[in-house]
């Protein structure tokens, strides 16, 4: 019987293998290769040292420029970069390492490794390799000079076998069997190699004591007694266990740093990168612990979740997770959640180190469509505090095979690795900006002089700040006929209806409307793909649209009628199949809408698709065609500068970092034809083409491991693109004071969603989020909120923020870059500032205009 389930199973394992090893030839390609890396790797001469210093006592001097000195140690690969203005040093590796404490192991190596490569193995199971214990321990590395700096250059791992090669597990059968066919010698070497574990009544290999000679003698004894690959399937599918054919596994890469003005660009090219096929490269960690600051030094760790936030050197959350989030938010082809998010994405690849002495920012300059930052405090692992970035290479998916009524899940992986290099700089900051302040100001610079941000209009005097509106058109609704069901266009606000809606809002002193208008064409809310424009009659038409629009250029009204590129919200007109990203099963990325009540995501009914990015320049093309003939003057994108999608279609790959390069052709596009575009999330990519940002992040995901939540990205992006938060009337605010401070604090406009026609024509549709967008219940409250907010904003239109800090719990002070400040204060009762009272849940204002 057990021979014949081998049997049944065999077919399938083979052509799991087949599927997980990655063996085409596209991925051959892609970076991997099956010849022995050992014989790419030659070990180069030792560096010759440009310079030494004491301040960098046993590394050679490789390059200098006339603000900052570069140094390696060629025995374990770190690198130090001293700051020759203050002669302060950063270190690629805490220089105390060897003597903490608390890591040990596998942890303690990492602290002196330059890159943690993650690998799958044929059954998808994830190992790990570090440039210390699989490298430099080998002497496997090489330095050789580059223009302003130096190429590293490891070897990871050996053609020698090691414990690993040997079967994980072994049954009590298996071992009598085997002692029976050894001397006294081989016997006992088989009985130290294997442990028993009886309460699973299995023989489990024991590791520690595989070192060396004992090791030699373990597969001598496994020789001598006959054991094959076919005895360690069988063992495999007797024990529940998956291991691979033992053989070499052998990588190279490499990571290129070069001195640029006050910066260290670090770069690990994507030709570098060997690794065998059969052992696919998941992803890299780079640099962990550079700069990374000790257990007993005061610090924080900065990084981009959201608006930004901050986590303390030493905070004692040890019970908590360390912070980890993609840049740019999750891939919808790799992952679809099945519950509602409340996490905030990551809109700006940047991440920081923050001393009283100076700072760190790194910007992750090539590769950030594939990163992921990472940070934790000391005492967890290790007694560090650090931040760091992470590499995509290889995606992994998962397959299910039946045969014979039995089915097994088997890993499949992308086609080709990511077709980037991946590279950090690492801006060196002195005392005077060592500060979330200085590193938004740094990096703001940063984005203007690399075209990272709009040039600002001029406005001459005060002008009113933006109020945000988003109205909805119309959506698609089930009626009935005589007890036939039939989908039609249910109007909520027709473009007749929006008129009046902003008439009365000009009559309540509401100026400066940027209106968004959403479900105007292609079958409503949830249109169907923008391959052509058809504006919907429900609402008014086609003469609709340009009567409103003679309207709204009449009252001053910014229009922008609302597009999404990348999502198929229908399956109307739209081919999956063809047209659908594909995930790594090879099936069509489809999104389940969610189950307010349930808070999952229902799959009784029709899902949306990801439209595969390949599609992304040709829709937004037809768009701007579509809207030619009707000089709207703006347009608003739902998700082009919100999402970054896959497209994982057999022998047509799109990797994430391609989509984000279509994304942005595609953004240029529509800026050619000198649109003022609006803009849902605000990705950093596509920040040179918005004028206008909705949906903005106005906080952090609040994550257990954080201590404070700060407006990064506002520092960074004011008076260069306006924006504003979710509409009041759909956010999780439940208090207009709160949600009018935080408009103060961090200089956004006030916005809200609203339909003309009563709540009650959204009951019993697809629709139950749109509740309370009624404008009448709003309108009076909306006014009153854009008065006080507008009072204090229209003084530092188009101002960045020069400065924040906060005060004391709950009070928090912004500085505009024109000298007015806003003090406000988050509390129930009235707090003292320099002598000064602010109300319980009020502000004060102040300051010089310069």
């Amino acid at each position: 019987m057990r021979k014949a389930r081998i049997a049944l199973w065999l077919p399938v394992l083979i052509a799991g293998i087949a599927l997980a090893g990655c063996a085409d030839s596209n991925v051959a390609r892609s970076g991997a290769n099956d010849a022995p890396a050992a014989a790419q790797f030659t070990k180069g001469q030792p560096l010759k040292a440009a310079f030494t210093d004491a301040r960098a006592a046993g590394m050679k001097g490789v390059a200098e420029n006339e603000r900052l000195r570069l140094f390696v140690d060629e025995s374990t690969g770190a690198i130090a970069v001293l700051n020759k203005e203050t002669g302060e040093t950063w270190y690629s590796n805490p220089p105390e390492q060897a003597k903490d404490p608390l890591a040990s192991g596998v942890n303690k190596a990492n602290l002196s490794s330059q890159l943690k490569i993650d690998y799958y193995n044929n059954f998808g199971q994830v190992n790990s390799i570090n440039t210390f214990t699989d490298s430099v321990s080998h002497k496997q590395i090489k330095f050789e000079p580059i223009p302003s700096g130096v190429r590293v250059t490891y070897q990871f791992g050996t053609a020698v076998k090691s414990a690993a090669d040997l079967p994980m597990m072994l049954s009590s059968e298996r071992i009598e069997a085997m002692l029976g066919k050894l001397d006294k010698t081989g016997q006992r070497a088989l009985k130290i190699a294997y442990k028993e574990d009886p309460d699973k009544k299995v023989y489990v290999r024991n590791d520690s004591a595989l070192n060396g000679l004992q090791l030699d003698r373990a597969f001598k004894a496994f020789d001598d007694a006959g054991y094959t690959e076919e005895d360690l399937m069988k063992d495999m599918e007797e024990l529940h266990f998956t291991q691979e054919k033992p053989e070499p596994r052998i990588f190279l890469a490499s990571i290129e740093y070069a001195l640029d003005g006050g910066s260290l660009v670090a770069k690990i090219p994507a030709s570098g990168i060997q690794y065998p096929s059969a052992y696919p490269i998941g992803n890299i960690s780079f640099l962990s612990f550079f700069g990374a600051g000790s257990s007993k030094e005061k610090g924080t760790i900065f990084v981009p979740d959201g608006s930004g936030a901050l986590i303390h050197f030493n905070n004692g959350k040890k019970q908590y997770p360390a912070y980890q989030q993609p840049v740019y938010g999750e891939d919808l082809t790799m992952k679809t959640t099945e519950d509602a998010k409340t996490e905030q994405a990551v809109r700006l690849p940047v991440f920081g180190i923050i001393r009283e002495s100076g700072a760190i920012l790194g910007i992750i300059e090539e590769g950030a469509a594939a990163a992921a930052i990472h940070a934790d405090i000391s005492g967890k692992l290790n007694s560090y505090n650090y931040v760091y970035p992470s590499f995509n290479v290889m995606n992994k998916g998962e397959v299910t095979l039946q045969a014979n009524g039995q089915e097994r899940t088997l890993p499949r992986f992308q086609e080709q690795a990511m077709k980037t290099d991946f590279t950090v700089r690492y801006a060196f900051l002195n005392k005077e900006e060592a500060s979330y302040q200085g590193l938004a100001r740094y990096y703001q610079r940063y984005l203007e002089q690399h075209g990272g941000l709009p040039k600002p209009e001029s406005a001459a005097g005060k002008t009113d700040t933006p109020f945000y509106l988003q109205l909805v058109g119309g959506i698609a609704k089930q009626k009935h006929v005589a007890g036939i069901p039939y989908r039609t266009i249910e109007p909520l606000t027709t473009f007749e209806q929006s008129e009046d809606i902003i008439n009365q809002m000009k009559s309540r002193d509401i100026s400066n409307i940027k209106l968004k208008f959403s479900g105007w064409f292609n079958g409503g809310l949830d249109h169907e793909v923008p391959d052509h424009i058809s504006v919907d009659k429900a609402v008014g038409g086609s003469n609709g649209l340009r009567g409103f629009l003679s309207f709204t250029q009449d009252q001053g009204v910014s229009f922008f009628p609302d597009v999404a590129v990348l999502t198929a919200n229908t399956g109307k007109g739209f081919n999956e199949n063809a047209n659908a990203a594909r995930t790594l099963r090879g099936v069509p990325a489809s999104l389940y809408p969610l189950d307010q009540a349930l808070n999952r995501r229902d799959r009784d009914k029709p899902p949306s698709y990801v439209v595969s990015p390949r599609l992304t320049v040709s829709y937004t093309e037809s768009v701007l065609k579509g809207l030619k003939g009707y000089q709207t003057g703006g347009i608003s994108l739902r998700d082009l500068a919100d999402q970054l999608n896959s497209d994982y279609r057999k022998h047509n790959q799109l990797d994430r970092t391609q989509s984000e390069n279509l994304s942005v052709q595609a953004l240029g596009s529509i800026s050619q034809q000198h649109l003022k575009v609006m803009a849902d999330g605000g990705n950093a990519y596509a920040l040179p083409f918005l004028t206008d940002i909705t949906n903005a992040p106005m906080s952090g995901s609040r994550f257990k491991i954080e201590d404070e939540e700060i407006p990064f990205y506002q520092m960074v992006i004011r008076g260069s693109v306006d924006y504003t938060g979710s509409p009041f009337n759909l956010s999780t605010y439940t208090d207009e004071r709160q949600y009018i401070l935080k408009c103060l604090e961090y200089g956004a406009g006030v916005y809200f969603e609203w339909i003309h026609e009563p709540n009650d024509k959204v009951k019993d549709t697809d629709y139950n989020d749109l509740y309370a967008v009624h404008y009448k219940q709003w309108i009076d409250q909306a006014a009153e909120m854009y008065r006080e907010v507008n009072e204090v904003l229209k003084n530092v239109r188009n101002e960045p923020i020069t400065g924040h800090e906060k005060l004391g719990e709950g009070v928090f002070k912004t500085v505009y870059g024109n000298g007015i400040y806003v003090i406000v204060n988050y509390n129930r009762t009235d707090v003292t500032v320099d002598g000064q009272t602010v109300k319980a849940e009020s502000y004060l204002t102040g300051g010089v205009q310069s």
